[in-house]
């Protein structure tokens, strides 16, 4: 029986497909050594150093039941920027390495399917005291910021490439996941793809419940121009591609 479009990406939501894999294929299977925990950068690159956990002077505590209720997607910011100490909050509220397992693995503040973690984080700095604006990638294994490039009208660009939602060039910085694919595909093949999109929604559900404890919101964005969010984020669109958004700003 011959399927409809719908219901052949309906299919891609069933665990049916890793019935069909033949996982001793795979590279790691094969011997063939992980590829690395995060992109690798050029040693001269500029990096940004963040204040680390137990050296946040702005971020209050707040209880994650507090934390729950109040969660909400917001699109309506003030112009009070981020401050360095809720930047690096979040970044490792969202991605942060809890502890280095071995080559290639990593322990992280969310979960992520054999701990695999197939996303990079990308960050346009709009507004955040003491940062330049520009775009930005973490490094979860350094706790930094590497400085990639900046950009000409930078909130007008991304909210063209959100498909003309505005409110996200109001917003004190925007967060830009891609996926790197092949960190997944590494162990699970086939099977990889529909994970990588689990792994993102534990990671952007993070970042609601810590805006929350500084004063912020965020809304969450699926829906943009694939090839022009990978062209204004400089990835390649084929090994690295744009796969999830979400803009922050204080209320």
């Amino acid at each position: 029986m011959s399927l409809s479009p719908l219901e052949q990406y309906r299919y891609f939501l069933k665990d049916s497909i890793r019935l069909t894999i033949d996982f001793s294929q795979t590279d790691q299977s094969r011997g063939v050594p992980p590829p690395p925990i995060e992109k690798p950068f050029p040693p001269e690159a500029r990096r940004i150093d963040l204040p680390r956990p137990g050296q946040w002077r702005e971020v209050a505590p707040l209880a994650v039941e507090q934390a729950i209720r109040q969660r909400q997607s917001r699109r309506d910011f003030s112009r009070k920027p981020l401050s360095v100490d809720e930047l690096a909050f979040l970044l490792w509220a969202t991605q942060g390495v809890r502890e280095v397992l071995e080559r290639g693995t990593a322990l992280r503040t969310v979960p992520s399917a054999g701990a695999r973690h197939a996303l990079e984080t990308y960050l346009a700095a709009l507004n955040v005291e003491g940062l330049e604006t520009g775009f930005y990638r973490y490094l979860p294994l350094e706790h930094q910021l590497l400085f990639e490039f900046q950009e000409a009208n930078p909130g007008r660009k991304l909210a063209e490439a959100a498909l003309g939602q505005w409110f996200v060039a109001r917003a004190a910085a925007v967060f830009c996941w891609t996926a790197v694919p092949y960190r997944m595909e590494w162990r699970y093949g086939l099977a990889a793809h529909k994970v990588i999109l689990l792994d993102a929604g534990h990671v952007c559900q993070n970042l609601y419940l810590a805006c929350e404890a500084i004063g912020a919101g965020t809304c969450a964005i699926a829906a943009y121009h694939q090839e022009a969010m990978d062209r204004l984020l400089r990835v390649d669109g084929r090994d690295e591609f744009t796969i999830y958004l979400a803009p922050v700003g204080k209320l």
